[in-house]
């Protein structure tokens, strides 16, 4: 993970430009009918804070964090509001706190074997019934990938990582990267909802 900071640091300028006009309303479409209006939403994760900015246009109030120094900074500025610097791991707030939580293209740095627990801290931060929408590239591999780590992840694995969870997982589909040039690569998403 620091190897994968230490990127976003030093390319953040072009992280953010590359990412805060990328189109996914598709994905919010999926996500947002199931957040109560004007809900609570934590972006966990939140790079550029494109989504964070959405989200605070349409009235939900929201809370974002990402360990990226450089992108808190950027981020802050952005959306309006201070982004919190924290990793999933040191992530605090109070218990059930939230409606919704948002990790979009940004679980894939935790690895593997670190997975299970993140999910299950993150859930902490979560109501009852609360939604959990999270994105993975699709495959079945770990490595380091341009400087930065990635885990893949596909259905089975989603499955066997929530076992023992509170989360479940409500609806999975593939699409196909959004940023331009990229179509060609795939993603897991991921609907989940924490249960009693």
């Amino acid at each position: 993970m620091k190897t994968t900071n230490q990127y976003y640091n030093d390319n953040a300028q072009s992280f953010f430009t590359t990412t805060v006009n990328v189109d996914v309303q598709k994905l919010y479409d999926r996500f947002l009918p199931r957040v109560d209006n004007h809900g609570k939403i934590l972006d966990a994760g939140c790079g550029s804070g494109r989504d964070s900015k959405n989200f605070i246009s349409l009235g939900y109030k929201v809370v974002a964090f990402d360990a990226s120094e450089s992108l808190v900074a950027m981020a802050s500025e952005y959306i309006g509001q201070q982004v919190i610097q924290a990793t999933f791991s040191t992530f605090k707030s109070a218990p059930a706190d939230f409606d919704a939580i948002w990790a979009c293209a940004s679980l894939l740095h935790v690895a593997k074997r670190d997975l299970k627990k993140t999910f299950l801290h993150l859930s902490d931060h979560l109501k009852t019934n609360g939604i959990f929408y999270c994105s993975f590239k699709y495959g079945n591999t770990e490595q380091v990938r341009n400087g930065r780590f990635f885990v893949d992840m596909n259905e089975q694995n989603l499955k066997d990582t929530l076992l023992s969870t509170q989360l479940e997982i409500e609806e999975t589909w593939i699409s196909s990267d959004a940023r331009p040039g990229r179509e060609a690569e795939q993603w897991l998403n991921a609907i989940l909802v924490k249960k009693d």
